[in-house]
C-alpha cells in the first residue's frame, strides 16, 4: 500500500502529472467523419458547378477560404483535411480506407446532389445552357446621400458591423435602380452561394405561386401521406402552421441542423415525416427546418407541371439552383444556390406585391400574408416570425412593413415596400462571428432618406 501511495504522490509531483492523467480525446465516430466528407464533397461540387454554369469561376482554394472556413466545430477540423477529387460531374472526398468516397454529382438544371454513404455509382452530366437574364437592373445613383450609403456598404465589408464577419458582396435596389453593388476578392455577380435558410422564403414564395394557381390551400391540413392513417394528430397540421414554424413537431435539435439530410445522404421523405409532436399544432414556434421540408412536400405533387425553376426563370433568376435529395426531394429549406442579384430579383417580386410585367405570379395580399405575425412568435430577439419570413416588427428604426429572409453564415434579404428598397447582404462568416445586420440595415435606411 505504501508503495502504491508513493508512486501516486510521485506522479501527482511530475511536471508531465496532467499530462498523464488525462485521457487522450477520442477519435471523431466514423459517423461525424462521414458527415464532414458529405459536406466538403457537396460544398465544393456547388460552389465550383454553380460557378461555371453561372458564367464564371471558382477555385478550391477560395472555397476553402470561405465556404469550408468557420463551419460546425465538429467538422471544421476534419472538412480542411480531407482529400477532395473534383471530376467533370462530380466530386469526390475520401473519408475511410474501408468506404468509397462521399460524393457529389451535379445533375442538369438541379444543381449538386449528396448521395448516400457507401454509394459507388457513375453521374455523367452536362452542365445546362445559361438562360438569358431578362428582368435585367438598371443602375442609378441614391436617392439620398451617397456618401453615407458608401461608408455603410464599405463598413460592411470591413468587419465594422461585426469583428471577424465575411461579407463576400453587397447590393442595394432603390426604386428599381442598383445604387450600390460590391464584391469581395473571388466573388462577382456571376459567382452563386448557398442560400442556406433564405431558402426558406424562397419556399414560400414557390408556395404562393401554387396558392395563385390554385393548386395549394395554405389553411388546409398538410398533405403528407405518412400522417394520413387515421388517429394520427400529426394531420391536423397545416400548411400555413408549418410556414409560420408553428407545427409542434419535434426537432432533432432545438434549432434547424438536419445533417443527415443535408449531407448525411439521407431522404426528406425518409425523415422529416416521422417526428412526432410536442406541442400542438399552432401554438408553439420552433424554428427547424422540418417544417419547411414538409411545407414542401405537401406541394410536391405540384412540381412535375410547375417546378421550382420554372418560377425562377419566370423572375430571371436564371443562376439560381434549387437542390434536391438523392431521391428528388426538394431541399428548399437551405439548399439552393443563388447569386446576389438574383436574391434582388426576388426581393423586387415582393416591391411588386407579387407581379411580373403586369402578371400576377403571387396572389394578391400574398405580401401581406407572408408578413403578418398571425401564429405563434420568437420568444426572445429583435425580430418577429411571418410565414416563411422575419419580420422587422421589433427592430427600431426600420419601417414596420420591412420582412428580410434570413440565413445562416450572413445571407440576408431585406425588403421594404413602404421605402421600395432590397438590400442583399452575402456572406461566409465563420460560427460566434455574426454580421449585424439590423444596424446595417438602419443605416443603409437612414443613408436613403
Amino acid at each position: 500500500m505504501r508503495t502504491l501511495i508513493l508512486a501516486a504522490a510521485l506522479i501527482a509531483a511530475s511536471p508531465f502529472a496532467a499530462f498523464a492523467q488525462t485521457p487522450a480525446p477520442a477519435a471523431p465516430s466514423a459517423s461525424v467523419r462521414a458527415m464532414a466528407a458529405g459536406y466538403k464533397a457537396l460544398t465544393v461540387c456547388s460552389a465550383l458547378k454553380t460557378a461555371e454554369a453561372a458564367g464564371g469561376t471558382r477555385t478550391l482554394e477560395s472555397i476553402e477560404a470561405n465556404e469550408l472556413t468557420g463551419i460546425y466545430p465538429e467538422l471544421d477540423p476534419l472538412v480542411r483535411e480531407m482529400p477532395v477529387e473534383v471530376f467533370p460531374a462530380r466530386v469526390a472526398v475520401a473519408w475511410d480506407d474501408a468506404m468509397p468516397p462521399r460524393s457529389a454529382v451535379w445533375r442538369q438544371g438541379g444543381g449538386c446532389i449528396i448521395m448516400p454513404v457507401g454509394w459507388t455509382g457513375e453521374q455523367i452530366a452536362t452542365l445546362p445552357p445559361r438562360g438569358p437574364s431578362d428582368q435585367a437592373f438598371t443602375r442609378g445613383e441614391p436617392a439620398g446621400n451617397a456618401a453615407l450609403l458608401n461608408e455603410a456598404v464599405e463598413q460592411a465589408f470591413e468587419g465594422g458591423y461585426g469583428a471577424g464577419s465575411n461579407t463576400t458582396a453587397v447590393l442595394v435596389l432603390q426604386n428599381d435602380r442598383v445604387v450600390a453593388e460590391e464584391y469581395a476578392e473571388g466573388f462577382g455577380p456571376d459567382t452563386p452561394q448557398r442560400t442556406w435558410s433564405v431558402a426558406k422564403s424562397l419556399a414560400g414564395t414557390v408556395i404562393g405561386a401554387a396558392v395563385q394557381r390554385g393548386e395549394a390551400d395554405v389553411n388546409a391540413p398538410a398533405a403528407i401521406a405518412d400522417w394520413g392513417r387515421e388517429g394520427d394528430p400529426r394531420a391536423a397540421i397545416t400548411l400555413d402552421q408549418l410556414m409560420r414554424m408553428g407545427s409542434g413537431l419535434t426537432s432533432d435539435t432545438a434549432g434547424n441542423r438536419t445533417d443527415a439530410l443535408y449531407f448525411g445522404g439521407v431522404g426528406v421523405d425518409e425523415q422529416a415525416p416521422t417526428w412526432p409532436l410536442i406541442a400542438p399544432p399552432g401554438t408553439r414556434f420552433r424554428y427547424a427546418n422540418n417544417d419547411i421540408l414538409l411545407a414542401v412536400m405537401a406541394i410536391a405533387p405540384t412540381f412535375e407541371a410547375h417546378p421550382p425553376s420554372e418560377l425562377f426563370r419566370r423572375l430571371g433568376m436564371n443562376d439560381t439552383w434549387a437542390e434536391t435529395d438523392w431521391r428528388g426531394n426538394y431541399m428548399l429549406s437551405s439548399q439552393v444556390w443563388s447569386t446576389v442579384r438574383d436574391l434582388a430579383r426576388f426581393g423586387r417580386l415582393y416591391l411588386n406585391d407579387g407581379m411580373v410585367d403586369g402578371q400576377r405570379i403571387l396572389p394578391e395580399g400574398w405580401r401581406d400574408h407572408v408578413s403578418r405575425p398571425s401564429g405563434p412568435q420568437p420568444p426572445t430577439g429583435e425580430q418577429g416570425y411571418g410565414a416563411t419570413f422575419w419580420l422587422f416588427n421589433r427592430s427600431e428604426g426600420i419601417p414596420a412593413d420591412a420582412i428580410s429572409a434570413n440565413g445562416n453564415r450572413g445571407q440576408y434579404v431585406i425588403i421594404v415596400p413602404s421605402r421600395n428598397i432590397v438590400i442583399v447582404r452575402r456572406g461566409e462568416d465563420p460560427a460566434g462571428k455574426p454580421f449585424n445586420f439590423i444596424p446595417f440595415t438602419r443605416d443603409v435606411l437612414a443613408a436613403l432618406e
